[in-house]
């Protein structure tokens, strides 16, 4: 059977074997990182996505794969545009995401790749930090409570100590 396949058919299979073992290998990685992570194209078109971002984004394989991303993910759309129409390497942004009943904030940046085969392609990374968001809003509202607590009880100490000196005054003439 190799007798009948040309050296050039050879070259071409095992260049093949190479891409789908590169490919194998990236699902693989990408599989274990716990940030969302897309591999979009120069046109936008989603072209890989690991499992945590499918997650985050509440999304099969089927109905991401080959579709230009702001239409899957309509509310990342303001950094993929920054992204395709500026000249930076990187472009960061937040989004929220409101997916199964449950909003989201989520950190989003997108890093452009150029390769010599491919041209060009973004990797776009999802973290979420919801919990982290949440976490800083109720560290504000202790301090905001922290400080009205202060500003009340500050004006209330003199007031305390004028009422307990008139008392003192007031008292022998009382009694």
């Amino acid at each position: 059977a190799l007798r009948a396949i040309g050296i050039g058919q050879i070259d071409i299979l095992d260049a093949s074997e190479q891409i789908d073992s590169r490919r194998r290998c990236t699902e693989a990685v990408l599989s274990g990182v716990p940030a969302g992570v897309l591999g979009v194209d120069g046109a936008g078109m989603v072209r890989i996505a690991n499992r945590a971002g499918l997650r985050l984004l509440a999304c099969s394989q089927e109905s991401m794969l080959g579709r230009p991303v702001t239409k899957v993910v309509p509310e990342l759309a303001p950094v993929v545009a920054a992204a395709l129409g500026g000249d930076k390497p990187e472009t960061r942004g937040q989004a929220m995401i409101s997916r199964a009943n449950r909003e989201r904030t989520i950190n989003v940046r997108m890093t452009r790749e150029k390769t010599a085969a491919d041209g060009q392609g973004y990797v776009i990374t999802l973290d979420d930090i919801t919990d982290l968001v949440s976490a800083q809003r109720m560290a504000a509202w202790g301090d905001v409570a922290r400080r009205i607590a202060h500003e009340i009880k500050n004006p209330l100490t003199p007031i305390q100590l004028s009422a307990e000196r008139l008392q003192m005054k007031l008292e022998p003439k009382l009694a």
